[in-house]
């Protein structure tokens, strides 16, 4: 999911503080549901060029769809997007 603002930590952290799925967390081998914002996480030891040019940009969280029920994560994701 990419947006057109740039997306803090923090207002990555009032995304997912309302949420019950989705935790904020790189891959955990596991079947739950995450959220990720890569430019700091996963790819935060790059330059932001370097983050660009491999497609990673301030203004994408990524989403990794785990086993929970599909009405239970869509309306995780609109409160957690209500937040912003």
């Amino acid at each position: 999911m990419e947006g057109e603002s740039e997306f803090s930590l923090d207002s990555v952290r009032r995304v997912v503080s309302p949420m019950r799925f989705f935790v904020l967390a790189e891959s955990l081998g596991g079947v739950e549901s995450m959220i990720n914002h890569s430019a700091t996480m996963s790819h935060g030891g790059m330059s932001r060029e370097e983050r660009e040019s491999v497609g990673v940009f301030d203004s994408t969280l990524r989403l990794s769809i785990g086993i929970e029920d599909e009405a239970d994560l869509t309306e995780d994701l609109r409160r957690g997007l209500a937040a912003l």
